[in-house]
């Protein structure tokens, strides 16, 4: 047994007396599925997921693993879905971590009760691409946030003709499920984080310089698959058609919170990039100290030459003494690039799929009302979820129109 999958399994453990079992116990007395809203846009969509390796970093969190991996689902229009099955919101290692770690993250999500693994999307694995090229949109998730939850903004995006590329950031990410095996870690990877790594200016700043070049490398893999290759570490393979559908010379990043901060950050850093979404995410660092402020990143102390929308809400953003300071210093330097706009009634994890899954967990009886405001605000799903996923696509489609 390796030291990964003692600090697993004392992790599940932990997780789970704090919940009273809430595992074991859901199994046993049976569970809630919740479902996600269906994209509007014309195009059918394929998923498939990369397994990535890049060998010439070494993973930030955790000395045993000496290259950096990268997990992301590229989502995509398609040419045909019939007999491609549904993929789930989150794999099975993921949901099963997920459910007894996210209670701890996000408190009053239920302990209990919920099949997380039973929630499908309404992208096909592994469908025929579209051949025409489309543009490449990243996505950074929150801090401790898998991938799966950027699920609604995603296919939204992929069915209105862009190829969405879904990064996880493993031992950032609060699970990450891989396809094979390595020294130095299990199957499935728990985050390192034990609280928030704002309150650490040395784990944030190592957590967005790893975002931002764990990005950067995707990217760089993205130009291997449009050139014919195949740079899935585990050679498994890719959906048919699909370097054809990626547009490189259009590429754009959008991300939540931590990922926020990293989308805006990366649009400063590499030109590839040609519009970004910081869906409420920090633009400085934390203070290193009592009555210091922290310092800004260099895209809120220089400003950038290309578009950036800058998207929060009345309920976190609008509150928040840092985020209000280093947006204004950001748009200060704007120059015409940089856009801001808010989300009413709303809370930090509306930019997620917890916009729709948090009101059916209330009314399930699993979450109250004021856990429920306290994670998406009191806005309804009905006019959330469109909202962010038009400000979002909106965005996109005037800066990287779609074919």
């Amino acid at each position: 047994m390796t030291r990964r999958t003692v600090t697993t399994s004392a992790l599940l453990a932990a997780a789970l007396l704090a919940g009273g079992g809430g595992l074991a116990r859901a199994r046993a007395a049976g569970t809630a599925s919740v479902r996600l809203p269906a994209p509007t846009g014309p195009h059918p969509v394929g998923v498939t997921t990369l397994y990535l390796v890049d060998r010439a970093r070494r993973d930030p969190w955790e000395p045993g693993i000496p290259v950096r991996e990268v997990m992301a689902t590229v989502r995509y229009p398609a040419r045909a879905v019939r007999g491609y099955p549904l993929a789930p919101q989150l794999s099975q290692g993921t949901a099963e971590l997920f459910a007894a770690i996210a209670p701890a993250t996000h408190p009053g999500l239920p302990q209990s009760g919920v099949d997380w693994a039973a929630t499908m999307t309404h992208a096909h694995t592994g469908a025929p691409a579209r051949s025409t090229p489309h543009p490449v949109l990243l996505y950074s998730p929150g801090g401790g946030d898998p991938r799966g939850l950027g699920t609604l903004v995603a296919e939204e995006l992929a069915s209105h003709g862009c190829v969405v590329v879904a990064v996880d950031h493993p031992g950032d990410a609060c699970a990450v499920e891989f396809p094979c095996a390595m020294t130095g870690r299990d199957m499935v990877r728990p985050t390192v984080f034990r609280g928030d790594p704002r309150t650490d200016p040395v784990t944030f700043r190592t957590m967005i310089a790893t975002r931002i070049a764990d990005l950067r490398f995707v990217l760089d893999q993205l130009e291997v698959v449009a050139g014919g290759g195949n740079p899935d570490t585990a050679q498994r393979p890719l959906p048919e058609g699909l370097g054809h559908a990626l547009e490189l010379s259009q590429v754009g990043v959008y991300g939540h919170s931590a990922g926020g901060t990293t989308a805006a950050e990366a649009l400063y850093e590499d030109r590839r990039i040609a519009a970004a979404v910081n869906l409420e995410g920090y633009l400085n660092h934390p203070a290193e100290g009592p009555g210091r402020e922290g310092e800004l990143f260099p895209v809120a102390r220089y400003g950038v030459d290309r578009p950036l929308l800058l998207l929060d809400t009345d309920g976190f953003g609008a509150r928040d003494e840092d985020m209000r300071r280093s947006w204004s210093a950001a748009l200060a330097h704007a120059g015409g690039h940089i856009g801001r706009r808010r989300l009413r009634d709303a809370a930090h994890w509306v930019f997620t799929d917890y916009a729709a899954v948090a009101p059916q967990l209330q009314t399930a009886g699993l979450m109250t009302a004021e856990a429920r405001a306290a994670l998406v605000g009191a806005v309804d799903p009905a006019c959330s979820v469109p909202a962010v996923r038009g400000l979002v696509r909106g965005f996109f489609a005037r800066r990287l129109p779609a074919r």
